[in-house]
């Protein structure tokens, strides 16, 4: 994946670490274990449902684009549609968007996991990001999505130390990891007391 927070320079891709030896960012003994499952168990699998219901016999400027998805277990169904370019509502949140809330909530989800293992006290984290997706290339594709976290800290936790914490969270992110699509993390501190 293009990625603009590189490794450093001392460690070798991930792709190519040995799987049987500890991650290289692992934290010191004093601390929590990963909360990753291991590797042996069964692969988490994600089920989803989309339904919709009309007619495209109007032709492709004629039929609503609105549609509802669910994820079980979880209760909540989300109401969606195309980006309004493409005949959708902007008034409901399309595949597009949730692709970058994808890519942002698994960040904040990563950063707090490792902001946690390391002691790190974070009292917010507000992100607002893009993603951009020319139209006059072909394939059509979301081809950077740009993370803008500005996360708040208590205590006396270094911007060098908590730099190195969103690049490991980046690196843990599985959505970062399951897309080509270049992602970007462009955070900001504030500290309080």
């Amino acid at each position: 994946m293009a990625d603009a927070m590189t490794e450093p320079q001392d460690q070798e891709p991930r792709d190519q670490e040995p799987r049987d030896q500890e991650p290289r960012d692992q934290e010191p003994r004093d601390q929590e274990p990963r909360d990753q499952e291991p590797r042996d168990q069964e692969p988490r699998r994600y089920a989803t449902t989309c339904d919709w219901e009309g007619s495209t016999s109007g032709g492709y400027h004629d039929y609503d684009r609105t549609h509802c998805a669910t994820a079980p277990p979880a209760a909540a169904a989300l109401t969606l549609t195309a980006d309004s370019v493409f005949g959708g509502s902007a008034e409901l949140l399309d595949p597009e968007q949730l692709l970058v809330i994808a890519a942002a909530s698994c960040q904040l989800l990563s950063f707090l996991a490792v902001a946690a293992r390391a002691r790190v006290d974070v009292v917010a984290y507000h992100d607002e990001a893009e993603g951009v997706m020319p139209t006059d290339e072909r394939p059509i594709l979301i081809t950077r999505i740009v993370l803008r976290p500005e996360i708040t800290v208590r205590g006396d936790t270094d911007d060098e130390c908590l730099q190195h914490l969103v690049e490991v969270a980046h690196r843990e992110c599985f959505i970062a990891n399951s897309l080509t699509t270049e992602i970007i993390v462009e955070p900001r501190f504030t500290h309080v007391s």
